[in-house]
This record gives C-alpha cells, structure tokens and sequence, in this order.
C-alpha cells in the first residue's frame, strides 16, 4: 500500500472568480511543490480543462484525475471524479445541456479560460458556469456512477452552497459514500446525530494558486491509478491519514 498526499478539489482559470494564473500547468507545478501526490482538478459545471491538467501534472510525476464541481439544482455544490477524460468530458457534456442560459459577466467574475497543457489559449467559455445546474442532489451520485465516477458533497460545513446550510441535514439517501470540509471546518461537527460515522476530509478548493494548501492528509492505496482512488472513496476511505 502506497501512502499518497492528496487534495481533490482544485480550480483552473476556466472556473468564475479562478485566478488567470491557475493554469493547467501552473496547477500542476504548485501541487508538486506542496508536496501533493495526488490532485483533481474541479471547475464549476464543466471538465473542459481537465484534460490539459492531467497531461500537465504527468511531468511531475503527479497522479491527476479529471473532474468537477458540480451545482445541483439546490445550490449545493458537489465534487464529481472520473477515472478518464472520456467520462469526464462526456459528463461535462451532459451538464452543460442542464445549466440556465445565461452568459458570463467578465467584468465581475473575470473569463474563463480553455488552456492546453502548455497553457496556450484554447478558447473562452461565455456561458456563465456557477450557475445552478437542473440536476437534483439526490440524483447525483447515481448519475456521476453512471459514467464511472463517484460524487461527494463539497465543503459541507460552509454557509453557503453546501448540503448541510441548503438541506439541513446528511441524508443517506443521497447515496455519498464520503463527505468533504474546509480547513475552517468546526471540530464538533461531525458529533451532529447526522454526520456520526460520515468519512470525511477536506479540499483546498483554490481558486488562486496560493490557496492550494501544503500535504497535510493522505490516502493508502494499492496502486497509483485514478481508478484506484475512486474505489477508496466509494469504499468510504479507509486508512484515511491526517484527517481531522
């Protein structure tokens, strides 16, 4: 069993409000350098700079999968990760036919940006993608499985835009074998009835390139594969290392 750093939650310059210098490859070279591992890069509703990314963090010898955060129909975000740019891309593809017709105002949110993974410009994206996509959160982790992958609430401490502030509670129904938290998340939180037993860890969900935090948690797996990761998590990730 390998003993891998991991952070599975990342913007590119492709999400509103990213940082024109979270590149792919920039991306990548910072994960290195904070001693990830393991990364996942999750651009709001779509996976269309994920492929850059993961070809991008093969010269640092990190282990990249494709994904993204999704926008349920309740506002409450959801991580979604796949074990290729196949699944990822055709999953993107889906939501993007579930998002409100509304275009991206640059002026406030900024563009967003297709790179390739040399960061060359590939194009800009003038649909608004924060936008709240059709897709239920209880249908999400089904639909995610569907294409191979597995679906987990973000940040489900925050305020806003989590399950736990827009549905009140952890429903098992959804179907989520993990949940995550931010680094901010308060430490009798999971005493709630709720969330006892619920496996959890956290995602920097950078947006800028200083937001990616140092290895501070890590995964044992069998193998280094995306493949291998996914099945921890459906597995409720076990041997979980430096979780609070």
């Amino acid at each position: 069993m390998e003993r891998l750093a991991f952070d599975l939650h990342l913007h590119s310059c492709l999400s509103p409000c990213g940082g024109e210098d979270n590149t792919p490859t920039n991306l990548a070279g910072m994960c290195a350098l904070a001693g990830l591992e393991v990364a996942a890069l999750t651009d709001h509703n779509t996976c269309g700079n994920c492929a850059a990314f993961c070809r991008a963090a093969q010269r640092y010898g990190l282990l990249a999968l494709p994904g993204m955060e999704l926008t349920c129909a309740e506002e409450a975000h959801v991580v979604c990760l796949f074990p290729g740019i196949p699944e990822a891309e055709a999953f993107s593809a889906l939501v993007r036919e579930k998002l409100p017709p509304i275009q991206n105002n640059t002026a406030v949110f900024g563009p967003q940006l297709y790179l390739d993974e040399e960061d060359r410009p590939l194009g800009e994206e003038t649909a608004f993608l924060a936008g709240a996509s059709s897709i239920g959160i209880y249908e999400a982790a089904a639909l995610v499985r569907s294409y191979g992958g597995v679906a987990y609430p973000a940040h489900i401490d925050r305020p806003s835009f989590s399950l736990l502030a827009n549905l009140g509670l952890w429903d098992p129904a959804m179907d989520f074998p993990v949940a995550e938290i931010s680094q901010n998340c308060p430490p009798d939180l999971f005493d709630r009835p709720d969330l006892r037993g619920v496996a959890h860890f956290d995602g920097s969900d950078a947006h800028y390139l200083d937001q990616i935090r140092d290895a501070h948690q890590w995964m044992r797996l069998p193998e280094r594969s995306p493949q291998a990761v996914l099945d921890w998590l459906r597995q409720g990730a076990p041997g979980a290392d430096g979780i609070s």
